[in-house]
């Protein structure tokens, strides 16, 4: 046991053990240190998981589409002349994805995608009664639809079904109809009017989609809105959702279509998020600084109260490397025991949290988790910083001159 805590380990234990006081104050600032990091690094990953998953939970990570419709000039200008010409936006039609079918199981086949859906959306209204509302159709496959954003879990009623004929409707949109399930609503576009049964409500998460969401079969879509056999898009998951603005782009340079990812599509969420992030790593930052100051002004002090200790140690023979890595030793323990009395800190926080901070429903803002491999490398940053703090004042120490050090 002597042999493998060695002499450097025993001394620094015994040098901790006689200055109590600072050891307990220094561990506990370490701790501390230790369990903001922690804790903020789980809430910040927690919110951002909430956000992505909020946001995320009712539309595809990559959308394929038509290409816009552009006014191009009548002639082109010759080399030198001036015209006075003005050119009007076009308006955008309702425009089916060319060749949809055969493009379909060439993305399927990419190892990064996780499913593809086809649609068809377009605008109309939804009649029960004197009730009438604008609603956004969207026709699906239900079950390829439902691998890209999950629709059966967010059933609050029902059975998600699409036969020809049903249709699944989003709740507040089927509160303002004064439908339920197994009632049936008329949906009109256009010239063309269609009765549908309501197999499920569902909570897209959004009240506003909630409110204007009717999902149809494919084939209805494409009958309602004119459109017989397109699709207006496909829909792609991905399995890192982070991956999905290159994947875009990669898409966009083999296909001739207009390919957005939701980093695109949501460009303000994804500065709010990078901001987020930035602003966790500056206090993690600053705390670490902190805990590296707080651990090196401790060891500068017990280098001045153990000079004597230091000199004997030095004339009955201890290297300069021994009492180098004595204080090196010092600063690994504390920054050890005060990165897991830190951890054990942070998770009683956590617990806190859930079990008080909650929303109206009653039910927890966010999930917050603090992962195994996140503790670890926090804790083993914090002994890394301890070890660093004890540098300049174990060089320090490691430079006394014992026969002066004795004499003081």
């Amino acid at each position: 046991m002597s042999s493998w805590l060695g002499f450097e380990f025993r001394v620094a234990l015994r040098f901790l053990r006689e200055g109590r006081m600072q050891t307990l104050l220094i561990i506990v600032g370490v701790a501390a240190g230790v369990a903001v990091v922690a804790y903020i690094s789980a809430l910040i990953s927690g919110l951002q998981s909430s956000t992505l998953t909020k946001t995320l939970g009712a539309q595809a990570h990559i959308t394929v589409r038509a290409p816009d419709d552009v006014v191009t000039p009548a002639a082109l200008l010759a080399p030198g002349s001036t015209t006075l010409t003005e050119l009007q936006p076009r308006a955008q039609r309702l425009r089916a994805v060319a060749n949809w079918q055969a493009l379909l199981p060439l993305l399927e086949e990419l190892p990064a995608i996780a499913g593809v859906s086809p649609m068809v959306s377009g605008a109309g209204l939804a009649l029960r009664g004197e009730a009438t509302q604008a609603i956004a159709l969207t026709g699906v496959e239900l079950d390829r639809y439902d691998r890209v954003v999950g629709l059966r879990s967010k059933v609050v009623s029902g059975s998600a079904r699409l036969s020809p004929g049903e249709a699944i409707v989003g709740r507040e949109l089927a509160a303002d109809l004064g439908v339920r399930v197994g009632d049936r609503l008329t949906v009109q576009t256009g010239t063309v009017t269609e009765a549908l049964r309501v197999t499920a409500l569902v909570d897209l998460g959004v009240k506003d989609l909630n409110r204007r969401t009717v999902i149809v079969p494919l084939r209805s879509a494409q009958s309602l809105l004119a459109l017989p056999g397109g699709a207006t898009s496909l829909d792609l998951t991905v399995k890192d959702v982070w991956s999905a603005q290159t994947l875009a782009q990669d898409l966009r340079r083999q296909f001739p279509y207009k390919i957005e990812s939701w980093q695109e599509s949501n460009a303000q969420l994804v500065s709010a998020l990078n901001a987020q992030s930035v602003s966790t790593a500056l206090i993690r930052g600053v705390v670490l600084v902190v805990v590296v100051l707080g651990i090196a002004s401790v060891l500068v002090v017990s280098v001045v109260q153990k000079r004597r200790e230091i000199g004997i140690l030095r004339a009955m023979g201890a290297t300069r490397g021994q009492i180098l890595r004595l204080f090196l030793v010092q600063g690994a323990v504390v920054g050890a025991l005060g990165s897991l009395l830190g951890i054990l800190l942070a998770i009683v926080m956590i617990w806190l949290f859930m079990a008080f901070v909650r929303g109206a429903d009653g039910l927890p803002l966010f999930v917050i988790r603090l992962p195994w491999t996140t503790a670890w490398q926090v804790a083993l940053i914090a002994t890394v910083c301890g070890v660093l703090a004890a540098i300049a004042p174990a060089r320090r120490a490691a430079a006394m001159d014992p026969a002066q050090a004795i004499r003081i």
